[in-house]
């Protein structure tokens, strides 16, 4: 990882706090941690008789189709919500179809399209992330769905940045409360509020990228936990456990990426993963070498090989979609769109000409000025 990825800190010998996080989890009592799991959703499980025990947020991807499957095995009767993703791709269809061929309860909510691809235009000229609704939506819909249907607890799966498995498993103060909701929400510091009047939007438009209140949280008890708290947590290891319950996976590595199991669903995710590289230098190539190299499955070299080949490609397709028909409803061009990618490029780690600008190849992708992640 390059020391250019935002809040990773490096210790006095240059290993990054995700490397050391990782081998921190050998000194983890994992037995212990399914005992508390198992205690937690004891409270929770058939807690109203006639509702759903918990609510679990899906994308139909391989990590939420594995969340489904361990949510089963525990017991549980869940209400798998899903906060349908911008561009929804045909092999993203056929998943969501596929875990609710697994047995479950399933609601799906389409935010206004016509709202949303005002948001996505915003998202992308503002923030630099064009899913910025979807980043958004994936927080707020099941949360306000825990409101509407009165269940308390949701099942996330990463563990994401929380440490200590979510407030489901703190002794006091086990709410979720817009706070810290805010700290997951993916707002890159763009409030829903402030979108109030830009490009006509009104407060009613964004209702489903609105958490709800604090009164109405603290009313029905709603609160959280990660999986990943309290099983080891491995992206290929759930790629492996979806396939073998009908999780279906691409025939070739996905545009941008060195594998062909994740990102599968939202035909703007190309456009997303090139903003983060032309931010920070780094793209989901280096985010998936880094977890295989963590796990010993293949050596640095390698990594840094499968970095150079795919990280950091202009995202002329994506999941077979052209980069043009991925713009359209946008009213965007193309041109404009490298216009926009520029702004946001940090120049300080792109090679440049003479008089300061980008250097670009054939297919108007970059090169870095270190090409081995220093």
């Amino acid at each position: 990882m390059p020391a250019t990825k935002p809040d990773l800190k490096f210790d006095d010998q240059g290993v990054c706090s995700a490397c050391r996080s990782y081998e921190n989890r050998k000194e983890i009592a994992w037995n212990q941690r399914r005992i508390e799991l198992h205690e937690i959703l004891e409270k929770y499980k058939g807690r109203n008789g006639g509702n759903w025990d918990c609510i679990v947020p899906v994308s139909g991807g391989k990590d939420s189709t594995y969340q489904v499957v361990r949510v089963l095995q525990l017991g549980l009767n869940p209400l798998c919500v899903t906060a349908t993703t911008c561009d929804l791709s045909d092999i993203g269809r056929r998943n969501i179809q596929n875990i609710k061929n697994l047995g479950v309860d399933y609601v799906e909510f389409s935010p206004n399209p016509v709202v949303r691809r005002k948001l996505n235009k915003i998202g992308l000229e503002q923030v630099g992330d064009i899913s910025w609704p979807e980043h958004v939506g994936i927080f707020t819909i099941p949360v306000r769905a825990a409101v509407q249907f009165g269940i308390p607890l949701l099942v996330w799966g990463e563990n994401s940045q929380n440490e200590y498995g979510g407030p489901a498993a703190a002794s006091a103060n086990n709410i979720l409360n817009r706070a810290w909701l805010e700290e997951f929400g993916g707002l890159l510091g763009m409030r829903v509020s402030d979108l109030v009047g830009i490009e006509d939007l009104k407060e009613r438009d964004l209702i489903p990228y609105t958490y709800p209140t604090d009164d109405e949280l603290q009313r029905v008890g709603v609160t959280g936990l990660f999986l990943g708290h309290y099983i080891p947590w491995d992206g290929y290891s759930n790629a492996l456990i979806a396939q073998a319950t009908g999780f279906e996976t691409l025939s070739t590595t996905v545009e941008g990426s060195v594998v062909n199991y994740e990102n599968l669903d939202n035909h703007q995710t190309g456009i997303h993963d090139y903003f983060k590289f032309l931010k920070f230098g780094f793209g989901r190539a280096t985010d998936i070498a880094c977890l295989h190299l963590r796990r010993g499955r293949i050596t640095r070299e390698d990594a840094l090989d499968m970095v150079r080949r795919h990280d950091g490609r202009f995202p002329w397709t994506y999941l077979g979609k052209s980069l043009e028909d991925i713009l359209e409803p946008l009213d965007m061009t193309v041109d404009q769109f490298v216009k926009i990618c520029d702004r946001f490029t940090n120049k300080k780690i792109f090679r440049r000409d003479a008089n300061g600008n980008l250097l670009k190849d054939r297919h108007g992708s970059l090169s870095k000025v270190n090409d081995d992640n220093t």
